[in-house]
């Protein structure tokens, strides 16, 4: 009878993840061993090298995002390695969580369908708004009254019929001029998009509106009074979501596509003309030659980024990043600025947005305070060397300031 093999060498463990390793060690045998903290050491890393390293060859970046990124999602075994029995019940629950997401789209479905029905009942009070804004019409006694009982009776409220007497002397004004351009400039998202020449073809902006799709998706409508910039009308801008549904029954963004800007001669406010000598080298004469640049304007939102089609690591992560920005601008208008337009244009809804931040960014330093009290005993030698460090490196972080500030 034969022995069996001494010393003979097991399989090598399947390293888990924490994507399919339960947080406690399962009640499943297996040779499987959660990482300890003490088998994870950190080395320290000379930050300076590796960022030169990096920056003379980027293609060396693209390669470890590559490889990095064909990691996600990719199987350790564990799973694999379960018993028949417990991969059934694992099978029974992907069935339970199908289920559950056919339910999600279901809620989703509704939610959408609720939105278009009480947008039927928003549309009227907004054409109400429309014709106030651009001196249609006047809003009524009630309208008037309901609005005045949200202000507060302090010194301002008190002045207030002055200044109405001293408004009634000087010339009519019609309407409430610049009404959209101030309620997008106080839209901290859209302000940044605002160029001092923008502002001029902005200020004929009569109204701004939505309107659902058949199918899932949205269109924003910018309507224009004439204007010496361009002859459209209105300038639309629709959003389209892909017909099936993300994870969570969520609508996943699929592209936008925006109007054409019809620009008057010399007016087109999405690019500048850069002008630059040429000398001819016989004769000596010199001549001006006009280029025409792309430049930044509110008004290239109506061109939105196309999806990346090549390989390009760094160019599709441009872009991604953009059509990302261009969705959230869409969002914001659709969400935040159409329905409480009044209130961007007063700046009551920009002091909200700030309020919203600041809870956000205390809620960040109460955890980094956290994190310092608790390695302050342990770190106390690296807090003195870092201190010497920052003494030596004070004076440039200033003259970078100053730099900024210039």
């Amino acid at each position: 009878m034969a022995e069996p093999i001494r010393n003979k060498r097991a399989d090598p463990p399947i390293a888990p993840t924490p994507q399919n390793t339960p947080l406690n060690t399962a009640p499943i045998s297996s040779h499987a061993q959660q990482p300890g903290v003490a088998s994870i050491k950190e080395e320290d890393l000379d930050r300076a090298a590796a960022a030169s390293i990096f920056a003379k060859d980027p293609r060396l970046v693209s390669l470890i995002q590559g490889r990095l990124g064909s990691l996600v999602g990719r199987s350790s075994g564990y799973i694999e390695s379960l018993p028949t029995d417990v991969k059934r019940r694992v099978a029974g629950l992907k069935g339970i969580q199908k289920e559950h997401s056919k339910l999600e789209a279901e809620f989703q479905e509704e939610v959408l369908q609720l939105e278009k029905k009480y947008f039927a009942k928003f549309t009227p009070l907004y054409q109400q708004r429309a014709a106030i804004v651009n001196g249609q019409t006047e809003p009524t006694e009630d309208q008037v009254q309901a609005g005045e009982e949200d202000e507060e009776d302090d010194e301002e409220t008190e002045a207030a019929p002055k200044e109405e007497k001293a408004t009634e002397s000087a010339e009519k004004v019609s309407g409430i001029p610049e009404f959209w351009l101030s309620a997008m400039k106080n839209q901290i998202s859209l302000a940044e998009m605002i160029t001092d020449r923008d502002e001029e073809a902005l200020k004929s902006l009569t109204d701004i509106r939505m309107e659902y799709l058949d199918k899932p998706g949205f269109r924003l409508i910018f309507e224009f009074a004439e204007n010496e910039y361009f002859t459209n009308k209105t300038i639309t801008k629709t959003y389209y979501y892909q017909n099936e549904s993300g994870y969570g029954g969520d609508f996943i963004y699929d592209h936008a596509e925006g109007d054409k800007i019809n620009w008057k001669e010399d007016k087109d406010l999405t690019v500048r003309v850069e002008q630059k000598k040429q000398r001819n080298k016989t004769t000596k004469q010199t001549r001006i030659v006009k280029k025409t640049v792309p430049t930044e304007s509110f008004f290239n939102f109506f061109s939105p980024p196309k999806a990346p089609t090549d390989d390009d690591e760094s160019t599709t992560s441009d872009i991604e990043e953009r059509l990302e920005l261009d969705y959230q601008l869409g969002e914001d208008i659709k969400e935040k600025l159409i329905p409480r337009a009044i209130d961007w244009f007063t700046g009551e809804a920009l002091a909200f947005e700030e309020l919203d931040e600041e809870d956000f960014e205390d809620a960040e330093f109460d955890d980094e305070d956290d994190e310092d009290d608790e390695d302050a005993s342990e770190d106390q030698d690296d807090e003195d060397e870092s201190d010497e460090d920052d003494e030596d490196g004070s004076k440039p972080k200033q003259e970078a300031a100053e730099c900024k500030q210039s």
